[in-house]
């Protein structure tokens, strides 16, 4: 299984879009934190933090985890490797599994670099590292969580079919419906407790709470729900190749 791991890293990277991808990110909360003026801009906010990260990174990861998942079983469907694949000692699950956390390990390397941003504004700050590095560390930790939900979407969608381009979109969609989706129906729906419960469903209202450093179980639970969810479907559909 940990060959596969590695194997799906190295493929990501053995090719100018791998390193693409992750410039990209990086570039774009770049321009956000220090460059473009508004209330996102680092100087312009005139606070030792680095939220924008935190506010910019759900929209990026939507297009950026699909971009890094649409190709571990659709590639492997259009190349014809799939049968090659399954005939290895792995359990279907041990696939999926090993696909999932290449993906979420992708999605890590992608934030190392991020802790440079951390590492200015502790720099900058006045006095130096007067910083809330509690608050900072439980908002990497919602966007872990939110990486590793939207991963799990990610492989679920490329599981489906042999084209990449319908796979990333599919996870694309999915992934907005499942970070925002529930927060528009619950405000549409209904309002109270009816409302709420819709909310809940969605990542956004989770993320939004760990991003605040608050720990809470149910979140934790929440997103460890929605990544086995999808882990199971895109288990089932390796299945299907059996019915």
């Amino acid at each position: 299984m940990i060959t596969l791991l590695l194997k799906e890293i190295k493929e990501f990277f053995s090719s100018i879009t791998g390193y693409l991808v992750v410039v990209i990110y990086l570039l774009i909360n770049s321009m956000f934190m220090w460059i473009f003026k508004g209330s996102l801009n680092v100087f312009d906010m005139g606070m030792a933090n680095i939220d924008t990260l935190f506010i910019i990174s759900p929209w990026v990861f939507l297009f950026l985890v699909p971009a890094i998942t649409m190709n571990m079983f659709a590639g492997e469907y259009k190349s014809g490797t799939m049968e090659l694949l399954l005939t290895r000692p792995l359990t279907d699950f041990q696939i999926v599994f090993a696909k999932y956390l290449a993906a979420v390990c992708l999605v890590l390397i992608a934030l190392i670099p991020t802790l440079f941003y951390l590492i200015s504004i502790n720099t900058l700050a006045d006095p130096v590292g007067n910083v809330d590095f509690g608050a900072i560390a439980g908002s990497y930790i919602g966007l872990f969580f939110l990486a590793a939900g939207y991963s799990a979407i990610g492989i679920f969608a490329s599981s489906l079919f042999k084209n990449s381009i319908i796979s990333f979109l599919l996870s694309v969609l999915l992934c907005f419906i499942f970070f925002l989706g529930f927060d528009y129906l619950g405000i549409l729906v209904s309002s109270g407790k009816v409302a709420n419960f819709i909310i809940s469903l969605g990542i956004n209202d989770h993320y939004g709470s760990i991003s605040r450093g608050v720990i809470d179980s149910r979140d934790v639970v929440y997103f460890l729900s929605v990544i086995s969810i999808f882990i199971f479907a895109a288990k089932l559909r390796l299945e299907s190749r059996k019915w």
